[in-house]
């Protein structure tokens, strides 16, 4: 390798380096930021329904947990507990993502919610952003029963009985399981540096039961996210069933055999002359 060339080296790493994140950051844009603005425009502000639902109901659930009489109700409605039987906690889960954690800031959690249903709704549609945002609550709510079973002995996976009795309510699970489910399908990996890969971090760093759900929620997103991304075989197309038509048998004569066997019209010439 001659100097110039160990010279032009880096620099062709360089330029190779921010072409990369040029394109990266451009598909980003589109997909994060540019097309669910022309959503937004094109369907006008229905779009965000889910959204402004969404967080209505965690306003609401939170001004009445303020009341004594409230927060019973909010906890009976909602309360969701790793010792409750399973049926009850199956019935009270879609309930729980809307009351807010009592540790945390209701309004920057508000704020997050709006982001995370409205982005998905102009993404993906209502109807899938309900089906990830329960399916990635519901996962997590069910791997802490299991590891509530399992017991804290077993590789440090399982939880202690005491851990049943925390609540184990807010979007919180929601959120993160939208933001990371779309930065698999739209390919955008600061979007889930900024949203799934923190709370990844904060759930290493802050080992507790809200952190462990987090990684089930983050986990369950990315499988979600790449078999919607993998395409499906498409089944073999099958065509309507018919009778096939009987051959058809060809039978090449000569013009002699046609002439010969083809019956003649004309009279015959002692006919003609007699008359």
């Amino acid at each position: 390798m001659t100097r110039r060339e160990l010279y032009a080296y880096p620099l062709r790493a360089g330029a190779a380096t921010a072409r990369f994140v040029w394109r990266t950051l451009y598909r980003e844009w589109q997909g994060i930021i540019a097309d669910p603005v022309r959503q937004l425009f094109r369907r006008g502000p229905s779009a965000l329904l889910l959204a402004a639902i969404a967080a209505s109901g965690v306003i609401f659930f939170h001004d009445l947990a303020q009341r004594q009489a409230g927060a019973t109700a909010v906890r009976v409605l909602g309360g969701v507990y790793g010792s409750l039987p399973l049926w009850l906690e199956l019935l009270r889960t879609p309930v729980s993502l809307y009351v807010p954690a009592l540790d945390l800031p209701v309004w920057a959690g508000i704020t997050q919610l709006f982001l995370a249903f409205a982005l998905a709704e102009l993404v993906l549609g209502r109807f899938r952003t309900l089906l990830i945002a329960y399916v990635t609550t519901l996962a997590g709510t069910l791997t802490v029963r299991v590891m509530i079973a399992i017991g804290p002995d077993s590789w440090r996976f399982g939880l202690p009985p005491e851990a049943g009795a925390v609540l184990d309510t807010g979007p919180s699970a929601a959120v993160v399981g939208l933001f990371t489910y779309i930065s698999v399908v739209r390919r955008a990996p600061i979007v889930f540096a900024l949203t799934g890969g923190s709370m990844v971090w904060e759930s290493i760093a802050v080992p507790n039961l809200a952190g462990r759900e987090h990684l089930i929620a983050v986990g369950t997103a990315l499988v979600l996210g790449l078999l919607h991304s993998r395409p499906l075989p498409r089944p073999p197309r099958l065509t309507p069933w018919r009778r096939r038509p009987a051959p058809t048998v060809v039978v090449a004569r000569s013009d002699e055999a046609t002439l010969s066997t083809t019956p003649s019209t004309a009279l015959p010439q002692d006919a003609c002359e007699a008359d």
